[in-house]
């Protein structure tokens, strides 16, 4: 059956409220337990960061889910319109080759562009591109390295085609790939402006770290866009692999001097009036980070280019559109994130030696919630898997860490990235 989007959004909406109103009720003894440790106002701010408002977005991720249909391709005769693509390389000389060697491998149905950035690495990165052979790649060399945000924009410059593409030097384009993207671009409502792509894990058996990261990609990730694309507004359509009206990049731009050019760029368009899609079937395999530095300098940024798409972009916090919701969302998510790692990981150690004032065994019935909403993405994202001819590999370590672990340095790390945003002017690309 059906359902208007207007009509799951309320659903979803009043589902949510439900949800929050009974753990509310439910939380009404431990709230009181709280108060008689911290007083009444402490205690609230700590049930609300650690239950009520996560509980709300659960149950929110999880009935939008259910209710997701993707719509599907419009028919198209004759060949796909031509396109753009950019690739920003910064010292990518053992990846570059095979990312372009990617790109060719498409076939993409259409005119090809393709411009590489060498954004003045000091590797073998200008070495080997000067030693590709395709009819339908450029080669920018940069006399020094400017950042990716600038190195796109210059670029971007040189563009021939409506459509512009981008994609990181470390990745691998899926078969269908470009197909798929510019296809869903061309399928969705007519002030659709961006598509993001689904990004995936290539690297996932290099160890514990990317293990990890392999089911946030697969699960958290994707399932955000899927449900930020429902309502009308993927919030971030990836620099790693997205599609741009060009016409529209110029109009704003290019991608602004940032530490996450590609969100401050995404609600750039947003706030212009335009809608933001998501291809969960259009798949790159990118590199994630190796190493548990990596991987936090990498969290870190996003979280100062959140702080940076308040600060250029506050004003959708009052856009009449559905959208807006998870703009507010990730409004609470320091406030969510402070008092997680400043109230919740305490109570977790007090209560191993007894002490519940903010944890205890209670705690442990979160799990089943968290089990069923794991048990959701996974069956929706094997089901795209399927369909593209890709298997689920086996990573039950990985899981088991993703599902009990992974926020204990995440949401830690989120902090530290916003709090250096405030303190700290360097503008640095990358995780390396």
């Amino acid at each position: 059956m059906y359902l208007p989007v207007k009509i799951k959004f309320a659903v979803a909406i009043a589902f949510s409220l439900l949800w929050g109103g009974a753990s509310f009720y439910l939380a009404e003894r431990w709230l009181a337990d709280m108060s008689a440790v911290f007083g009444a106002a402490w205690a609230y701010i700590i049930l609300f960061g650690i239950a009520i408002l996560p509980g709300f977005m659960n149950a929110f991720m999880m009935s939008s889910l259910l209710m997701d249909r993707r719509p599907a391709f419009h028919p198209v005769t004759g060949d796909l319109p031509g396109i753009a693509i950019l690739v920003a390389a910064y010292n990518e000389g053992e990846n570059i080759a095979q990312t372009v060697e990617s790109i060719a491998k498409q076939q993409y149905p259409g005119d090809l562009q393709v411009i590489v950035i060498n954004d003045g690495s000091s590797d073998e990165t200008g070495a080997v591109l000067d030693s590709l052979d395709y009819p339908w790649l450029e080669v920018l060399h940069l006399p020094k390295n400017m950042g990716k945000a600038r190195a796109l924009s210059e670029g971007l410059k040189h563009v021939r085609y409506a459509l512009t593409v981008t994609v990181d030097g470390d990745s691998y384009l899926y078969r269908y790939a470009l197909q798929n993207l510019v296809h869903r671009y061309m399928s969705d409502p007519p002030n659709t402006r961006a598509v993001a792509g689904a990004v995936l894990v290539r690297n996932s058996r290099a160890n514990l770290v990317t293990r990890i990261q392999e089911w946030d990609y697969f699960h958290g990730i994707a399932a955000t866009k899927r449900i930020q694309s429902l309502y009308q507004g993927t919030l971030v359509a990836q620099g790693a692999f997205s599609v741009y009206d060009t016409d529209v990049l110029r109009e704003i731009g290019g991608w602004p001097h940032s530490v996450g050019e590609d969100i401050v760029l995404t609600w750039a368009i947003l706030r212009a009036g335009y809608r933001v899609g998501f291809a969960e079937n259009a798949c790159l395999f990118t590199n994630a980070p190796t190493t548990l530095g990596q991987f936090i300098r990498q969290r870190q940024r996003w979280s100062r280019g959140l702080m940076e798409a308040f600060k250029s972009h506050w004003p959708l916090l009052f856009k009449r559109r559905m959208t807006t919701i998870f703009i507010w969302w990730n409004l609470f998510f320091p406030y969510m994130d402070v008092v997680y790692t400043f109230a919740f990981l305490p109570g977790l150690i007090l209560a191993l030696f007894g002490i519940n004032w903010i944890a205890g065994p209670m705690t442990l019935l979160v799990l089943p919630f968290a089990a069923v909403i794991n048990g959701i993405m996974y069956r929706i994202q094997s089901r795209m898997f399927v369909e593209q001819g890709l298997k689920v590999r086996r990573n039950r370590l990985g899981f088991l860490y993703y599902s009990l672990f992974y926020g204990l340095i995440l949401q830690p790390a989120c902090v530290v990235g916003y709090v250096q945003e405030f303190v700290s002017r360097s503008k640095r690309w990358g995780t390396k």
